[in-house]
Formats: C-alpha cells, structure tokens, sequence
C-alpha cells in the first residue's frame, strides 16, 4: 500500500511541474525513486522514463484538440532525439551509480540556475506561460528561423540543422539521465523556431513523449531490469497532476513559476548531492 501511495503521489507532483512549465517535472522523478522509494538508479531512469512519457502522451492528446501543437517542428525535433536517446542509455549503462547521481545533480543545478536567470531577464514574458499575444510576436521576430505571414515555420538548412543538433542532444540527455528533456524543448522551441510559448509547451510534449519512447526501448532491448506497476501508478497520479497544472499555469506569473521551481530543484540536488557523497 505504501508504494501505491507513494507512486501516486510522486507522480502527481511531477505531472504538476510538466503541465506547470511544459518539462521539468521529471528532473524530481529519479531522485524520488532512488531515495524515497529505494529504486536503484539505473532502473530508476527506466520508470522515469515510462511514466514521464506516458503522461506527456496524454497531455499531446488534449492540446491536439485544442489545435496548440505544431506536429512537424515537433516531429523534426523529436526524431532526432530518439536517435540520441539510445546513445545516452549506453553511455548510462557504463556509469556507476555513485557518478550518475552526481551528474544528475550538476545538470539540474544547471536548470535552477538557467530558469532562474530567466525569469529575472527583461523579456520574461516572452518565455513563461503567461505572456501576452504581443510578447509572443515579439519572441518570433528575434528567432533564429522564420515564419511566414500564416505563422508556419519556413524550413531553411540553417533552421533544419539548428532544430536537429538541439534534438539530438535532447535526447542523449533523456535516455542518459531518464528525464524528458522539456526544460531544454520549450526554451529552444521559443528562441529558435520563434514559436509562441503556448504552443512551445504543448509541441514539447509530442516531443517528451517520443523521446521517452526511444529510451524506453532502448533499456528494454539492453534488457534492463523495469518495474511497469510503479511506471503505471507514476502515470496515473502524473495525469491527474497534468491536468491541474494545465489549469494552474494559465493563472500564474511565469516569473513567480519559475523561480519557484528553480529553488525547488536547488534542494532536491542538494540533497542529491548530500546522499551520494556521505
């Protein structure tokens, strides 16, 4: 029972942050199979994987209703990254655990301090969830590719290359470290493709869940060991969590979000840090 309590739990928590922010929730879900839940860490980044994926999946459903994902970008983005995925599960399978956690903890102080520095930076607006019509016109003129009168994304070998080294690397981050990668999508998406932020959110769950996909396969093939009744139950609690963060997200200061979620991630790497050395 207390692991069916738990699963739910954590995976509410994480299927908060995603529909928060678009990515980021699963940077906690290692962490808290590894030390809440006694998961080692290898098979941790395995059901880190599967439920982050499966919740985004769901979450693409709904903004597909809803016309907000931009399926070509996001599938020019995401195949890359689910060539990528295999190459971060092998370079995984040859860490030790002790180093893997400790990596894990550097990329996420890394993300604290990028979000942070972003949501102090002038242009705020134009990169949380919610910034206005004309922030979002404004954060398409100062990307590096281009969009025709109709807002459709004009392809150029520079933009192509662009996208697909970002979802490359994208993706030797999920399958090395079991996260979805959304925290790197979103930002990307904005910046480069000069995609509105709303939009940016919902195409990096198509991506999230590819991405997870390819992992997912390639610790399946490497025969890795993979527990589906906790991935389920972090699914479950992840969808629902999704779901209330969709709504939240709409109500809450992109700044106060991320700062927010900046100092959150700080703690959960301290303690990381702090379990992996003593």
């Amino acid at each position: 029972m207390e692991t069916v309590i738990l699963s739910l739990g954590f995976g509410l928590v994480i299927g908060l942050a995603l529909g928060l922010t678009g990515g980021g929730g699963s940077i906690f879900a290692v962490p808290l199979l590894v030390y809440a839940m006694s998961v080692p860490p290898h098979e941790a980044v395995g059901i880190s994987l599967a439920a982050v994926g499966a919740t985004a999946a769901w979450g693409v459903i709904q903004h597909l209703r809803g016309g907000q994902v931009e399926v070509r970008t996001g599938l020019l983005f995401a195949v890359t990254g689910m060539l990528g995925a295999p190459l971060g599960t092998w370079l995984n399978s040859l860490m030790p655990e002790k180093l893997l956690m400790l990596l894990f903890a550097g990329l996420m102080l890394a993300i604290a301090l990028r979000m942070w520095r972003r949501s102090t930076a002038s242009n705020t607006e134009t990169e949380t969830t919610g910034c206005s019509p004309a922030a979002d016109e404004e954060s398409t003129n100062e990307a590096t590719c281009r969009r025709d009168p109709q807002g459709q994304l004009q392809l150029t070998s520079r933009c192509a290359v662009l996208l697909i080294a970002l979802g490359f690397a994208t993706g030797i981050l999920s399958g090395l470290f079991g996260v979805g990668g959304g925290f790197v999508i979103v930002p990307a998406l904005v910046l480069f493709s000069g995609m509105p932020i709303h939009r940016a959110v919902a195409t990096s769950l198509l991506v999230i869940a590819l991405i997870s996909a390819s992992g997912i396969a390639s610790n399946l093939i490497a025969d890795r060991p993979l527990d589906f009744h906790i991935a389920a139950l972090f699914t479950g609690g992840g969808i629902v969590g999704l779901s209330i963060g969709t709504q939240l997200g709409r109500r809450i200061s992109g700044a106060v979000l991320q700062k927010g979620f900046s100092m959150a991630v700080v703690v959960v790497a301290v303690f990381v840090v702090t379990k992996s050395m003593f």
